[in-house]
């Protein structure tokens, strides 16, 4: 054991928190939480072990970090968010023999519903997670339930007057709008965002009381209270701070693409089409190498036809358009795709005289693409990094969100297309008119679903009578 993780070793704290084992190379070999980090961390270090795969991991630990955490549930999460990000060689390891859970966010119900569940499915859920004991994750919900009250089965059930008397499902009355924000709220720590909505309950509590509404106010005042302490301190040893490889994989993307300095505001563009239909973009923004979420955008595709790189082209001429001249200028663009789709982007930023650092991402060997000067031989250059490289990780981690932006957009831009299209099929009604259905009812189902006389407020009895018949006599 060298000096320099001794001395660390003997100034742990009696406290929660999340420890991170790094060998020689600086990479991040394993991650674990603890209630005490002082016992738990210093228990690898015993003369004897049970198992095989424990003297293994000490043998490699050569540097160690913490992050110091206010709760055990804190921990917990933290956990979570950090395995997720850098996929450490003995984490994953322990995926072939341990059973891992996940939280489940049904975010398509009305009223969503939260479970446990073994494996993520395709069913437009949130997840998150993996957590490696569903014991302490059972743990955790179970607290934070009482504070942020949520139905565990879909459809706004319960099983008796019981679980809304003891607190943890929502008042009978609870209106979808009140249930979702309160359901954003629980999102924010589990994505490690506690102090983000700590804010936002103070705000909350400061207008409650001006307008006067103190039992609401209370009611906020005692949510406030109760995740106080799952805010975060990240600390290296005594006082320094970090944010684990993050900085990192920044100078290595800097240092691969030749930039000045690291790139603080990242945007990477992705395209989704069914067979050129429904065509729409995504632009997502990562500041600091952290999602910025409010700088997202999306455009609706004109260029007609599966053509991915006449519609990139599109998407950047559109972005940086006189109308949104507002928008701050990225230090570097990331492209979903190859050589082809970097050319149209390359192309399209000289046209409008922009000199903004781009690169590709190559999802076959996820490779990285940068188009090299005109002065040298080859147009491209490529670079391949480990599996467990953190840049690596967080070129996936953008590129993964703009795919997931763009395809919910996608989604959207289709079924709006298809609502019209069979609202526009009744004799009489037109395009304006299926937009105005639309835009009050939200779905052509809630139309059919909706009384005459409702119908009839929106766009006229006379037009009421042609849509109502005209479901009428389809069934």
């Amino acid at each position: 054991m060298n000096k320099n993780l001794k001395d660390k070793l003997s100034k742990l704290p009696n406290s929660p928190g999340v420890y991170f084992f790094i060998n020689k190379s600086g990479d991040i070999i394993y991650i674990g939480k603890a209630t005490s980090l002082r016992s738990r961390v210093r228990s690898y270090f015993q003369s004897t072990h049970n198992d095989y795969k424990t003297p293994m991991l000490v043998e490699n630990i050569y540097d160690l970090r913490t992050i110091d955490a206010n709760s055990s549930i804190e921990a917990l999460f933290l956990e979570a968010e950090f395995i997720k990000r850098h996929k450490p060689l003995y984490n994953v390891r322990e995926k072939d023999d341990k059973n891992f859970v996940y939280i489940r966010l049904a975010i398509a119900e009305d009223f969503p519903s939260i479970t446990i569940v073994r494996r993520p499915a395709d069913d437009k859920s949130k997840y998150y997670g993996p957590f490696i004991a569903s014991f302490q994750v059972k743990e955790a919900l179970r607290y934070l339930r009482k504070i942020f009250p949520y139905y565990t089965k879909p459809q706004k059930t319960h099983s008796s007057k019981l679980e809304y008397q003891i607190g943890i499902i929502p008042h009978p009355s609870i209106s979808q709008l009140e249930y979702k924000k309160s359901i954003r709220k629980l999102m924010l720590i589990f994505e490690g965002k506690t102090s983000q909505l700590l804010s936002q309950l103070e705000k909350e509590m400061n207008k409650l009381s001006k307008t006067k509404d103190f039992e609401k106010a209370a009611e906020v005042r005692n949510q406030y209270l109760a995740i106080k302490g799952l805010s975060t301190k990240i600390s290296i040893g005594d006082d320094d701070t970090f944010d684990i490889q993050l900085d990192q994989a920044l100078s290595q993307l800097a240092k691969t693409l030749k930039l000045s300095k690291n790139p603080k505001r990242i945007e990477c563009y992705d395209i989704s089409n069914f067979a050129g239909t429904d065509a729409v973009s995504s632009m997502i923004v990562f500041t600091d190498g952290i999602p910025d979420q409010k700088q997202y955008r999306h455009f609706k595709m004109r260029t007609k036809g599966p053509n991915d790189f006449a519609m990139m082209q599109e998407t950047i001429e559109r972005r940086f358009s006189s109308r949104n001249s507002g928008w701050a200028t990225p230090d570097l663009i990331i492209v979903d795709g190859g050589k082809g789709q970097l050319s149209s982007v390359a192309k399209t930023l000289q046209e409008l005289n922009l000199d903004i650092p781009i690169c590709g991402l190559a999802k076959r060997y996820e490779t990285i693409i940068v188009q090299n000067s005109a002065s040298q031989e080859d147009n491209f250059s490529e670079y391949n990094f480990e599996s467990s490289s953190p840049l690596l990780h967080l070129l996936q981690r953008i590129r993964d969100e703009a795919h997931r932006f763009a395809i919910s957009y996608h989604r959207v831009s289709r079924k709006k297309r298809i609502d019209n299209s069979e609202l526009e099929q009744i004799a009489g009604i037109g395009s304006s008119t299926a937009k105005k259905l639309l835009k009050h009812f939200k779905s052509t189902k809630s139309v059919k679903l909706a009384t005459r006389e409702e119908i009839a407020e929106i766009v006229g009895i006379s037009k009421a009578d042609l849509i109502v018949d005209y479901f009428d006599s389809s069934k």
